[in-house]
Formats: C-alpha cells, structure tokens, sequence
C-alpha cells in the first residue's frame, strides 16, 4: 500500500507551510502499510517554542483554507513537539532537542521517505 494522492496534496501544502515559517529539516514518511490510520507523517523541526507554534499555526491555517481541519491536535501547551493529525496525514513540528531524543526516522526507518515538495506546483486549487 501507497500514499493516497489526498496525503501528497496534504503533505505539499503543509510542507509549503512549514518552509514559509523557517521551518527545518522536513521529511516526509509513507507510513501506509504499517498504519491503517494515516497514510504520511510530516516531520518538522523548529529552533524555539515559539517557532514550534509558528509552524503549527500556519500548517493549520494552509490546510483550512483547502477544506482540511485537524481531527486532534496535542503539545501546543508545552510547544515542545505539536502533533497535528489531519487523518491521512499527521505533522510532528517538534523543537530541535526533541527531534533528536525521539529520532521518529529511526523508528520507522523502513518506511519510505516521500519527497517533499516545498517549491512549484502541487497544492490543489
């Protein structure tokens, strides 16, 4: 099983968000086969809280705007790691010492990873 082409057009526009936010090291992960319950996770990192929120805030706002909402959002108190689930995909916007200590790519390193399109076409119109 594969990414559904909704998840891309997601992870584009949430990856477009997060780049317009300064934020850093995006990867995408096709994680469809070993969970039936989202298809990518987005994984960004931030360099403060405050850019945590940042991030977060614009990905939501992004995937408003195109009829997405989140179904579960978790973190935003501690701003530490944000959990944003849009249900095919989910974004982690984690601050740059959590990304590290949770290593989520080590953890589904069998996963393939999705390029991440932050320039040019792609987002739905």
């Amino acid at each position: 099983m594969t990414a559904s082409e909704n998840a891309l057009q997601l992870v584009a526009i949430a990856a477009r968000a997060a780049d317009a936010k300064g934020g850093e090291d995006l990867v995408a992960l096709d994680v469809s086969k070993p969970l039936p319950l989202a298809d990518v996770f987005l994984l960004v990192s931030a360099g403060s809280e405050r850019q945590v929120l940042a991030i977060a805030d614009e990905i939501e706002e992004k995937l408003a705007e195109h009829g997405t909402h989140a179904l579960r959002r978790e973190g935003r108190s501690e701003a530490r790691w944000v959990l944003l689930d849009f249900g095919d995909l989910v974004v982690h916007v984690f601050h740059q010492e959590e990304r590290v200590y949770y290593a989520l790519e080590r953890l589904w390193r069998d996963c393939p990873v999705i390029p991440v399109p932050i320039d040019g076409p792609g987002e739905p119109a």
